[in-house]
């Protein structure tokens, strides 16, 4: 790919930036602020990396109006450092990320003739798309895909390969599946008898994706026993996260990888997880709570606000129990004085 160059004017123009230094120096590059070299741009969104910008090599730095500059550096002001920063990456790298060297439908991929396919749809080679399907306007499918039958899918979605949608799922518009995401795939439900064994649960209903979703690699969303699973529009899911059968998460909630939530459990808006999260089935996550990494939760948590720990607890309630927890030996050593000072009493009377 041919390098770009811009000089900072053109790269402050382009990011309606303000720009204090040489107007006429050249970027050719992005990078963070440890590696960049005086060809490359980079930016910094945390005060607590200031001494790393003073250390840069970088020949230019996004920062925000509330950071004073470096005399003779090259800054360009914004009030949103990182959001200026991705689109100059965006300006550098356009093109280059390409989803597919193969233009419309690849001749090898499979497509039933019941299908309605959208216009300007690519497939990738040994793609399936099974009966019934609709695929949307602008929509890509990449290699080694496979639609089940019935399901409908919408416009300016991007499905990466060996990616897998069973049967009768909706997926709204300008969805993100990275590899191997599953949707679709069957609810964790077995009836046991009186010998222990297990007999599998018929799980019948769907799963429905709304808009403008991004589901991380190899996360895997179960279909509902009757209805559906459902993910809130503008929701983001790392990699590697287990939904089980019936969840249904509001819009914009963004968890991390390996978060795992049972059964028929819901959640409002804008709710967060760190990694590891665990969540039981049939209880309630209210709009604005954040839960932070490796915690479970076992029951409802109707109110907004930061939880932690096992089981979880306000995150004030909690931050106070680890200091408890640190200094026990302490408090143990404390307790043996005063039993040791208490029975001497008892013995003198």
């Amino acid at each position: 790919m041919h390098r770009k160059v811009f000089t900072l004017a053109e790269l402050a123009s382009h990011t309606q930036s303000r720009l204090i230094g040489d107007s006429d120096h050249q970027i050719s590059d992005v990078a963070d602020l440890d590696s960049a070299t005086p060809t490359d741009a980079s930016f910094l969104a945390n005060p607590r990396y200031t001494q790393t910008m003073q250390n840069s090599k970088a020949g230019v730095v996004f920062i925000s109006p509330s950071l004073s500059p470096i005399a003779h550096r090259n800054f360009l002001v914004n009030e949103n450092p990182s959001q200026a920063f991705q689109q100059l990456v965006d300006l550098f790298y356009e093109g280059a990320h390409a989803l597919t060297g193969f233009p419309e439908i690849h001749s090898s991929a499979v497509i039933h003739e019941t299908c309605q396919i959208g216009q300007n749809v690519r497939i990738g080679p040994h793609a399936v798309i099974d009966q019934n399907v609709l695929i949307g306007d602008n929509t890509f499918v990449g290699a080694g895909s496979y639609i089940g039958p019935d399901t409908v899918i919408g416009s300016e979605c991007i499905i990466h390969p060996n990616v897998t949608i069973r049967e009768r799922c909706v997926i709204g518009h300008r969805v993100i599946l990275q590899p191997g995401v599953v949707i679709g795939s069957c609810g964790f439900g077995y009836l046991t008898d009186t010998q222990g064994k297990h007999t599998k649960l018929n799980q019948v209903g769907t799963v429905t994706i709304e808009d403008d979703v991004e589901i991380g690699a190899n996360t895997t969303i179960d279909r509902a026993r009757f209805k559906t699973t459902r993910i809130g529009h503008g929701t983001k899911l790392d990699n590697l996260i287990q939904i089980a059968h019936g969840v249904e998460l509001g819009p914009d909630n963004i968890f991390a990888a390996q978060t795992g939530i049972a059964g028929s459990t819901s959640t409002g808006r804008c709710v967060m997880t760190g990694g590891q999260v665990a969540i039981a089935g049939h209880i309630e996550i209210g709009s604005g709570v954040m839960i932070a990494a490796k915690s479970g939760v076992s029951k409802s948590l109707p109110k907004a606000g930061k939880y932690n720990g096992i089981p979880v607890l306000p995150i004030g309630e909690y931050n106070r129990n680890a200091v408890y927890l640190r200094n026990i030996e302490g408090y143990v050593d404390r307790i043996k004085k005063l039993e040791q000072r208490l029975q001497a009493l008892e013995e003198k009377n």
